[in-house]
């Protein structure tokens, strides 16, 4: 009643006193993360909202008093926009009402869907009227906006102030809880909702909002305990919830920051009960994660791009005159070059992730000009490999000591990382939600993989002996070694022309063509008996900075279609996919990037063969398409939620489930064919 009460006083104050003309108390703008954005894809927009002092706006679910605000879209043709994701508001006590409210500047975000096949520059003008009620702690008044925004089709380029300001929004709304929490309802009317989380994870200011107005009472008290790797909360439940409905909510964990949670009746800890699990079960799962790291690590080897750098090690060994003691030194050396690069990686992918972005493994390789650096990289190793000219002492992948070991096995960590392979995607998914320590020692894991066999080598004199003895097969083997190289640096430039378009790739060619003449000029000069020289280094460096200065992104490589997918395919998006499963459909939803080996290799041998074609459309199977080449943050987000850190992601979504299945990352057509069923 008292609510009720409330409500009919707000509503009466709210009429009589009206707005003033051309007063607002909540400042509004609309604040697009792109302003060109890309045909076919999303661009998110934050609707910036700062109230005046002294003034409170209303969060999804009100509480006790007050209503939460309404939007109306007027958008292009063939547009549409999501619901908005809220910021995790704030409580206010108001004469014993709870209030779920926000008093300090905030902004919700929405998904804006740009119509496919509109041409560079085509307009979009998009409009907003928002209806609201804006409060102090004494009196309510109702205001309208309407806000205008118009961006321009484009190649979905972020200004680096943008990328801070959507970082610094995103931190904002919660993040969504894989696992599902559990409730029980207590015979007084109370409930206690037992919520997933790590034992060791900070929880500051906890406090659980609830979503539905129906779900629990907002003035409640509520209490928070830990039951290892739960939390629970205390609380009074509604009797207007329907028994055994869903509870669904927020849980702040932080500082204006929580986690989206999803509640369904289950078994809950009696109070005071501590559950088996706790900090034992978070490092468990560390290990285990570890273990996939370094065995995803070890499949890496074979990769055509890190064997070659692998197999000069080993050759090196096999000369001869390395005694036990310089082995080790040198296998010690190439493990510390391998694991700190992971390391390092594996800290800048934890480091932006917690500045917002959505980043995964092999991040770099979404921009173009890492690509371009990268696949010049690759033509210098081939010549090198190919005798055209040789590294000056210390001399590259040889026996030169701990600094050319650390420097080769660095190298051999940093081309590996446009690959992923069985066992990798779940153990990097889990270093994105474990603890920061637990964290980096996965990444370390992946790069001890990587290391693992020269460190066998070096410390197994039995392994070394088993090596070929030395002779003129080496050099022939090494120019073999070559073409694995090449065939990188050919896969790097498909990529960069993917990427960048034609001009991008002629760009990377006159690069690579640059760099391999001044090389060839240093290898004559080692022919004659002098030095490789400094202007051949000076060159490629002159080259590749230049080439990475100029090289763009092609507008057109944003509306990448799906028709190669040898199937019918549409382009991955959630409002697509949520409309698929409305129509009891199943979906098949893989998420792939042109510089992923191991994706390219499943959709040739796998998906995109007649067996699976016909089994997909004999059972109505749709597919959806996550082009995740140029690192859209929509789909970044979508796939960490499903715990993982990049691509292949694979899911399955069965007419009726709940959750998707979560596929392996290497597929056969019989698997697919069976899937269907």
């Amino acid at each position: 009643m008292r609510a009720f009460g409330f409500g009919i006083v707000t509503l009466v104050l709210a009429l009589l006193l009206g707005t003033p003309a051309g007063a607002q108390h909540l400042r509004m703008r609309m604040v697009a993360e792109s302003a060109v954005p890309r045909s076919g894809q999303e661009v998110t927009i934050a609707l910036a909202t700062v109230p005046e002092k002294g003034w409170h706006g209303y969060w999804r679910n009100p509480g006790d008093a007050g209503f939460a605000p309404s939007y109306a879209w007027t958008l292009p043709s063939g547009a549409s926009m999501s619901d908005p994701e809220w910021p995790v508001p704030t409580t206010l006590i108001v004469a014993g009402l709870m209030n779920y409210v926000y008093e300090a500047p905030y902004a919700p975000l929405v998904r804006f869907r740009v119509p496919a096949g509109l041409a560079v520059g085509t307009p979009l003008p998009v409009r907003l009227k928002t209806s609201y009620l804006v409060c102090t702690d004494t009196v309510c008044v109702p205001e309208s906006q309407e806000l205008a925004l118009t961006l321009r089709v484009g190649d979905g380029a972020i200004s680096p102030a943008q990328t801070t300001a959507f970082g610094d929004w995103r931190r904002a709304i919660p993040r969504v809880l894989d696992a599902r929490a559990a409730y029980a309802a207590q015979a007084d009317g109370g409930v206690r909702i037992a919520i997933p989380y790590p034992a060791t994870a900070s929880l500051e200011n906890a406090y659980f909002f609830p979503i539905g107005v129906d779900a629990i009472e907002a003035a409640a008290p509520q209490t928070i305990t830990r039951a290892g790797d739960r939390v629970i909360v205390a609380t009074k439940v509604k009797p207007t919830h329907a028994a055994g409905g869903p509870i669904d909510g927020v849980l702040r964990i932080g500082d204006g920051t929580g986690l989206a949670v999803m509640a369904a009746p289950g078994a809950v800890p009696a109070a005071g009960e501590e559950s088996a699990g706790g900090a034992g079960a978070v490092w468990t799962t560390a290990l285990l994660a570890f273990a996939g790291a370094v065995l995803g690590g070890l499949i890496l080897n074979v990769m055509p791009c890190v064997f070659p750098i692998l197999s000069l090690k080993a050759l090196a060994l096999a000369k001869g005159n390395t005694d036990a003691r310089t082995a080790r030194g040198d296998a010690l050396a190439y493990a510390a070059g391998v694991i700190l690069v992971c390391l390092a990686m594996g800290g800048i992918i934890l480091a932006l992730r917690a500045g917002g972005s959505a980043v995964g493994w092999a991040f770099q390789l979404q921009d173009p000009r890492a690509i371009l650096v990268l696949m010049l990289l690759s033509v210098v190793i081939a010549l090198n490999l190919a005798g055209l000219f040789e590294v000056p002492m210390p001399r590259f992948a040889g026996h030169a000591g701990a600094a050319g070991s650390f420097a080769t096995g660095a190298l051999a960590a940093f081309v590996a990382t446009p690959c992923s392979g069985p066992f990798m995607g779940a153990a990097l998914g889990a270093a994105l939600v474990l603890p920061w320590p637990a964290a980096l020692a996965i990444f370390g894991g992946l790069g001890l993989g990587l290391a693992l066999p020269f460190l066998l080598l070096g410390f197994v004199p039995a392994l070394r002996r088993r090596l070929p003895k030395p002779g003129a097969w080496m050099a022939t083997l090494r120019h073999i070694l070559s073409v694995p190289m090449w065939l990188t640096a050919l896969a790097l430039g498909w990529v960069l022309g993917r990427q960048a378009g034609v001009d991008g790739l002629t760009i990377g060619l006159g690069v690579t063509l640059v760099g391999a003449l001044a090389l060839w000029a240093g290898g004559r000069r080692q022919a004659r008996g002098l030095g490789l020289g400094w202007i051949a280094p000076a060159v490629l460096v002159v080259a590749a900075v230049g080439g990475a200065a100029i090289v763009t992104r092609a507008p057109a490589a944003a509306a990448q279609t799906v028709a190669g997918a040898g199937m019918e395919a549409e382009p991955f998006s959630e409002s697509r996919l949520a409309t698929l499963r409305a129509q009891k459909r199943p979906v098949f939803a893989y998420f792939t990037a042109d510089w992923c080996l191991t994706c390219k290799v499943n959709e040739k041998t796998a998906i995109e063969t007649e067996g699976t074609r016909a089994a997909f459309a004999a059972n109505n199977v749709a597919v959806l398409v996550g082009d995740w080449t140029d690192g859209d943050p929509v789909l970044g987000r979508f796939i960490a939620a499903h715990n993982r850190a990049g691509v292949p992601l694979y899911l399955y979504y069965a007419p009726g489930t709940a959750e998707p299945r979560v596929l392996p990352q290497v597929l056969t057509t019989s698997f697919l064919e069976q899937l269907a069923q």
